[in-house]
């Protein structure tokens, strides 16, 4: 099955790996779903900022439900699917590669795709083990080694096929584990209003002398709170692991209809994920932040659970993050060897060839990430809200940008895309190296992550407004796609204003 899955040419990759174009609004909705959401989200962000902004963190779900799902199926979901076919592209460096004419763009955006995706991937390892350490006793080292070599088999063995039927049934877990998980926190401290009169009872002078505010509308700083909700909600509007998804989406009536699914699934799933990280300082008798770090603050709370109950947020957390691996691998895996290798080093490679190169892959940047999280864990290089900044505002701000305009916009430039490329992904790397230099306000990775994407989406008109674009005839034909007449039912279409349909 995996031989399959993996082998063929770009055109098989579309047919195979993506569905043929011709998946169903629930199979999409809960692939986008449960790629978004992870064990990052569940221990790193929950737990951090949970902590920070109290139960104002719940913004940050509501703006991944509203702008990291609807808006994103909204704006991005068919048009997505409509160029990405008319251009004949399975990736996102591949559609940069068709809409700008431009071979360089593609290898670049492959290359950006696999450096960054490998801190993600290894945010997700460290989340992973922290929770399986906490409810097992096993050595956090041997947690990531055991997760790499599971991830490894599942998308190895399985292929894409097993993991796109598997977020399904992933999707369901997470849905029924996160109500479940919020209930109980809540009745530990007297339910809902019990817990929230607890938490306005919370002061830490070195946040803020106001009383009550981790139970306030939005916390104590709402501007560190904004810059999470735009990295982590408009953020996924360029990740290729994400994007991707809308390729596969079968017909209208599926676009809108995972419009809601995605949404509802978000509201769920994130919303809870930050509303029970919003109650975490009412834990701060079993955790120490400073010696612990953020990241143990959502095992800390999960530590006092009875075995069944831990078992469930442990099917819940893996469930949410075998899928976010295998999207990461399987993204990296395959853009790296078609995007680049099959257009430097390796060309014209045949069926086989790709299949053993893009498992090579798999196994080596599973070995890359697994190695950063050992090191990030050991070294305390970075928690892993943090980690997770790196990589999404390096993505993000290279390609939302780009690829955004590049569906809209005629007159987007190729020389605008490189520009974007390489700020935000010299922006990200100077962050990690040179924090202390940056201005205060984008020191942190999110914020700085945020930036980048927000830049983004300025630099590409003002650079392309001085610089040439493809031909007019060219441009004509590459959005022609757009401009093909289709013939819809009248429920869709109510017709002419003269009442003709």
């Amino acid at each position: 099955m995996s031989d399959c899955i993996f082998a063929g040419t770009t055109l098989t990759l579309i047919c195979l790996c993506w569905g043929g174009r011709s998946v169903g609004p629930w199979l999409t909705a809960f692939a986008y779903g449960t790629s978004y959401f992870s064990a990052v989200v569940f221990v790193g962000y929950a737990g951090q900022f949970g902590w920070k902004f109290g139960i104002s963190a719940l913004w940050i779900g509501l703006g991944n439900a509203l702008i990291g799902s609807l808006l994103a199926w909204v704006v991005l979901g068919r048009r997505t699917r409509i160029m990405t076919q008319h251009l004949r592209s399975a990736t996102m460096p591949e559609f940069f590669g068709a809409r700008f004419q431009s071979r360089g763009l593609k290898i670049g955006a492959s290359i950006i795709t696999f450096v960054f995706l490998a801190p993600y991937t290894a945010s997700l390892y460290n989340g992973l083990s922290r929770l399986f350490a906490m409810a097992f006793g096993v050595d956090f080292t041997v947690c990531i080694v055991a997760m790499a070599l599971l991830t490894g088999i599942y998308v190895i063995v399985g292929g894409y096929f097993a993991t796109v039927v598997n977020d399904f049934i992933q999707g369901i877990i997470m849905l029924g584990g996160i109500i479940t998980v919020v209930a109980v926190v809540l009745r530990v401290n007297g339910g809902f209003a019990g817990s929230l009169d607890m938490l306005a009872r919370v002061n830490d002078a070195a946040v803020s002398a106001s009383p009550g505010v981790f139970a306030s509308f939005f916390g104590p700083d709402p501007g560190a709170l904004l810059g999470v909700v735009i990295l982590t909600s408009v953020g996924t509007w360029g990740l290729p692991q994400m994007v991707q998804k809308f390729y596969a989406i079968k017909s209208e009536h599926s676009i809108n209809k995972g419009t809601v699914i995605s949404t509802l699934f978000a509201l769920v799933v994130a919303g809870g994920c930050y509303f029970l990280g919003g109650f975490g300082r009412l834990f701060a008798d079993r955790v120490n932040v400073v010696t612990d770090g953020f990241d143990a603050i959502i095992p800390a709370m999960l530590a006092t659970f009875p075995p069944l109950l831990i078992a469930v947020v442990v099917m819940l957390v893996l469930s949410a993050s075998m899928s976010t691996l295998a999207a990461l691998v399987m993204t990296s895996a395959t853009t790296f060897t078609l995007d680049f290798l099959n257009d430097t080093f390796i060309h014209k490679m045949d069926d086989k060839q790709q299949l053993v190169i893009i498992r090579l892959l798999i196994a080596g940047f599973i070995l890359i990430s697994s190695i950063i999280a050992i090191i990030q864990y050991k070294g305390g290089v970075s928690f892993i809200a943090q980690l997770m900044g790196i990589s999404w505002g390096a993505l993000a701000g290279a390609f939302l940008a780009p690829f955004l305009y590049g569906l809209y916009w005629k007159k987007t430039t190729p020389a605008s895309v490189w520009v974007c490329f390489l700020f935000s992904t010299c922006l990200m790397t100077a962050n990690i190296f040179f924090r202390g230099s940056f201005p205060a306000v984008v020191q942190s990775p999110i914020n700085a992550g945020a930036f980048a994407m927000l830049a983004g989406l300025v630099i590409v008109p003002a650079v392309s407004f001085v610089t040439s674009g493809l031909a007019t005839r060219e441009t004509e034909r590459l959005f022609a796609c757009y401009d093909r007449s289709v013939t819809v039912s009248v429920k869709e279409s109510l017709g002419a204003s003269n009442g003709t349909v």
